[in-house]
């Protein structure tokens, strides 16, 4: 909201004051999030009431869509993909916060090839994932070519596999990275003086964790909700997985009334709508938790927390516990795009087919994969620098105190763009940047690498902005009253003050945002220039021609080098960042 800052002029022997705007934080999130999320987000969600105002049919009014989005198949699907949505964040938190606990909280080995690990699933396309467990478990898949034991271990999975619990058990550990780094983002700051007044008060380990988890549960919540809003928008799994098992989730129904004949916009805008109420209902239960309650406690008085060390069984048991996890999480999409790409007629290994690097040396040699790659990584680059300036005053938004109905609506509609499937963010960009009336107004963007940089910073504002919620609820606002006491201005004070307690987060916050767009895959489907073909389309185009192993080859080879930025980005981190700052919420050894 506007501030009127008064000032003086004299008139005559008079003073009159006067009054200048001053536009306000709110004022220029708003206005941002209009641009980028509100508006296009709205227009076709807008469609489902009124098809008219946008050339989709012709009543100006109707809510007969929603009837059809209510009842029937579409009505079963929403059901399963709330079912599918708690299910995965559960399983997702379950896992990802003892991770984020063992890794920054113990001595256990392999720390830093555990977080290496955990962004390595991120990079990992959920559809991929899918299809990698597909690869294993199916009729005549590999391990129906590995012996009779396999076989049996692979007709007892399948049937678990193709329905529910398959869906939740690949949804929920590709739902471990947004949990693990929700709440990775809370622990550092937490400190070790909790556990220790715990410990001194006569409690043992399990007791002192019981201290700790509730004074990180703005992190928890917020990894549920993350987790629950990315799974009932995945696309990936839905249309693999999903489809494959005849178990048809929201986001399938929305694709089918965009693709089906006839087509229904106003349809798949009223699914997008009942999904934008689960959202809502996540975030009411999340609030509701929260309600009343304050977590503050990172302050200049904060000390650094102190690793617990493990005797050697403990450290057996604790890295025997990360190890089954990866396996599973990461052993199987690794062994099928991997087998893929090696595989010399895409025949299963144990079939005969021989293992060749023919694959990788041809995507290299005509250049198919090195525009694409280029092209994205430019791209996620600049959306990651964007999303990284943009999240830190959108999440500050977040976490102040009785901001009212502002912060309210706010909240909501974050959290309404991250459980839209990203097929409806890109629809919302055709709708309202296709119109006439744009191209009359000079603004023609569709079709142009502008617009499809903004829809990328769209689509990932919501989820940086929500991942730094919970360490900026831990800053205690005493430590920019007193920069502000002592003269600096508000942006100073940020600068010399939060900017050095949250340059660690707001560094993932980058490296999330580069990893998420760098394989993002429905927003480029719909909106890439043409003849500009970013790397998760050109994947897509090969594996739909049926180049298994050319695709698969790709896929390895682009996640490599994808890791390769992110290693480089954390190393420049450690070496040029100030000590002071690495060591802010750093656990000691």
């Amino acid at each position: 909201m506007s501030v009127l800052t008064p000032a003086r002029r004299r008139v005559g022997s008079l003073r009159i004051p006067r009054v200048r705007p001053r536009l306000g934080l709110s004022t220029v999130m708003f206005t941002v999030l209009a641009v980028l999320v509100i508006v296009p987000i709205g227009a076709f969600l807008l469609v489902s009431v009124s098809p008219r105002l946008f050339v989709q049919g012709h009543q100006w009014f109707t809510l007969e869509y929603f009837g059809q989005a209510f009842s029937g198949a579409s009505l079963a699907s929403l059901s399963r993909t709330a079912l599918v949505g708690v299910g995965s964040a559960l399983l997702a938190v379950t896992c990802g916060l003892p991770l984020a606990l063992l890794v920054h909280r113990t001595n256990v080995i392999g720390r830093r090839l555990w977080s290496v690990g955990i962004w390595a699933l991120l990079l990992s396309p959920s559809y991929l994932v899918a299809i990698g467990w597909e690869r294993l478990f199916e009729p005549a898949g590999v391990l129906d070519h590995a012996g009779p034991l396999l076989t049996s271990v692979a007709t007892f999975g399948r049937g678990p596999l193709y329905g529910p619990v398959g869906i939740i058990l690949v949804d929920g550990l590709k739902g471990v990275p947004f949990a693990y780094l929700a709440v990775s983002a809370a622990l550092p700051g937490l400190g070790s003086s909790f556990e220790h007044a715990a410990r001194a008060h006569g409690a043992g380990r399990l007791g002192a964790l019981r201290v700790v988890l509730p004074i990180i549960a703005p992190a928890i919540w917020t990894a549920l909700a993350i987790v629950f809003a990315e799974t009932i928008s995945d696309y990936g799994v839905a249309t693999t997985l999903g489809y494959d098992s005849q178990y048809f989730l929201a986001t399938y129904a929305l694709y089918n009334a965009v693709y089906s004949i006839p087509l229904s916009f106003p349809l798949a805008a009223s699914i997008g709508c009942t999904l934008v109420g689960l959202a809502g209902i996540a975030l009411f239960a999340q609030r509701r938790a929260l309600n009343g309650r304050a977590y503050r406690v990172l302050s200049g008085r904060t000390r650094p927390c102190s690793r617990h060390q493990f005797r050697p069984l403990g450290q057996v048991v604790a890295v025997g516990v990360v190890v089954v996890f990866f396996l599973i999480a990461l052993g199987v999409p690794i062994v099928g795009a991997v087998s893929a790409s090696l595989l010399t007629n895409d025949g299963s290994i144990f079939g005969g087919s021989g293992l060749t690097l023919h694959y990788y040396a041809e995507v290299l040699r005509d250049g198919a994969l090195t525009a694409p790659l280029l092209y994205s990584l430019k791209l996620s680059l600049i959306c990651a620098a964007v999303v990284m300036v943009l999240s830190v005053p959108v999440a500050r938004l977040l976490t102040r105190q009785n901001t009212g109905p502002v912060g309210r609506v706010l909240d909501l509609v974050l959290l309404g763009a991250v459980a839209l499937p990203s097929l409806v963010m890109a629809a919302g960009y055709i709708l309202i940047y296709n119109l006439p009336l744009m191209h009359s107004l000079g603004l023609a963007l569709y079709g142009t690498t502008f617009l499809l940089t903004l829809a990328y910073i769209a689509g990932a504002l919501p989820n940086n902005s929500r991942i730094l919620v919970g360490p900026l609820a831990q800053l205690d606002d005493g430590l920019l009253t007193s920069a502000r006491t002592h003269g600096a201005s508000g942006p100073v004070a940020w600068a010399r003050v939060a900017l050095p307690v949250l340059s660690r987060y707001v560094v993932w916050v980058w490296l999330y945002c580069f990893a998420g767009t760098f394989f993002e895959l429905p927003i480029s489907e719909f909106l890439y220039p043409p003849g500009k073909f970013p790397l998760s389309v050109m994947i897509n185009k090969e594996l739909s021609n049926y180049h298994y192993s050319e695709g698969s080859a790709m896929e390895v080879l682009s996640v490599l080098g994808a890791l390769v930025i992110v290693g480089v980005v954390l190393a420049l981190y450690r070496l040029l960042a100030p000590r002071g700052w690495r060591q802010v919420g750093a656990a000691q050894s």
